[in-house]
């Protein structure tokens, strides 16, 4: 982080008044920036709270061990830091991040909260990335019945020519104030972008 960025973090989160616990510590919420998918929760002080701020990458305090630890320095799953907010009563951090390796949890799950009733769900702000993941898995892993390996076949202009059709259907539907056709359609933009390997549309 260059000294500009970090000094208008710095100048964003005044340290003295976020409101630490009687052990010194402050509970932080990690949200990834773009899709918003909550990556964990862990626990910073003061100290770890300026390390974030100077270096941009998240630094939390450990409890078990008693120590700092600079989230990723193990994994390489590091977490560039895009924001940092406190809530209403200046007890309890909001962290947007973008996560290196889209891993946050030691278990090598996206996210830490991923277990309902004792299975595995991706958190429901998941699906942007999952569809990103479908797409670069289609790329490394071509498959002919794939109809997104079929897109990337044909290069840019079928992409585009795709795209441009689901946003076409959108912009009548909005029109039109059809709000079945809209859900539908914007459904249907985000799976041509998948390639139409998933549903609203898996017959593609």
């Amino acid at each position: 982080m260059s000294a500009s960025q970090s000094a208008f973090f710095i100048s964003d989160i005044p340290l003295d008044r976020i409101r630490y616990d009687e052990r010194g510590l402050v509970p932080a919420i990690v949200q990834d920036y773009l899709d918003g998918t909550v990556l964990m929760m862990a626990w910073m002080n003061r100290e770890s709270l300026q390390k974030t701020l100077e270096t941009g990458h998240t630094w939390f305090w450990s409890r078990s061990r008693q120590e700092l630890w600079p989230k990723g320095a193990t994994s390489g799953h590091l977490q560039n830091v895009q924001s940092i907010r406190y809530d209403c009563d200046s007890d309890a951090l909001l962290v947007t991040v973008e996560q290196v390796g889209d891993v946050a949890c030691h278990t090598g799950e996206r996210s830490c909260f991923h277990q309902v009733d004792g299975k595995i769900v991706s958190p429901p702000a998941d699906t942007l990335s999952q569809v990103f993941a479908v797409i670069c898995d289609r790329k490394a892993n071509p498959n002919p019945e794939s109809y997104t390996c079929k897109l990337l076949e044909g290069g840019d202009n079928k992409i585009l020519k795709k795209i441009g059709e689901e946003a076409a259907e959108v912009v009548m539907a909005v029109k039109d104030d059809d709000k079945d056709a809209i859900a539908g359609g914007g459904g249907g933009s985000a799976v041509s972008c998948n390639g139409g390997d998933g549903p609203p549309r898996c017959g593609y």
